[in-house]
């Protein structure tokens, strides 16, 4: 079903969706409840190994850090109706933006890219993968998607 709203509407993407994209979709509803915004935003993996799992504690931990609370977001796998459902779907890195091209429907409508493509000077950068290491990982990780949930608000 295509969309009707002129908002923009986005869904953030990574591997599991336990780590980076729902940190990201954390930093974007907070920018947005900031600025008095209802865009629709939602996270989703390409994998789908940990749906239905809330993300990881230490994603839960360090978004709780900084004022957002996603411990009742729970992974889900991208799915074909997500790309027309949403006007902006955004990879965090170049594996799962090349993944998702291949999962697009013909009638996909979605406009894909990297999360970072947005944010000038970080173009074609992938925000960091903290799953592997230690906890000071999620305050970077942090840091990259709530300077691309700024930058995304000012330009859409």
């Amino acid at each position: 079903m295509a969309r009707v709203s002129s908002q923009p509407a986005i869904l953030f993407v990574c591997l599991g969706n336990i780590c980076r994209s729902p940190l990201a979709e954390g930093a974007l509803r907070a920018e947005l409840t900031a600025r008095g915004l209802g865009w629709e935003v939602d996270s989703a993996g390409t994998g789908d190994w940990h749906v239905g799992n809330p993300p990881d504690p230490r994603a839960i931990e360090e978004a709780a850090r900084r004022g957002v609370d996603i411990a009742c977001l729970r992974a889900r796998q991208v799915v074909p109706k997500d790309f027309t459902r949403f006007t902006h779907i955004f990879a965090l890195d170049d594996k799962n933006l090349a993944d998702l091209r291949a999962l697009a429907p013909a009638d996909g409508t979605a406009h894909l890219s990297l999360l970072l493509d947005m944010v000038p000077g970080h173009e074609g950068g992938s925000v960091a993968d903290p799953y592997f290491g230690d906890d000071s990982g999620f305050a970077r990780t942090w840091d990259e998607v709530s300077l691309a949930a700024r930058t995304l608000v000012e330009r859409l």
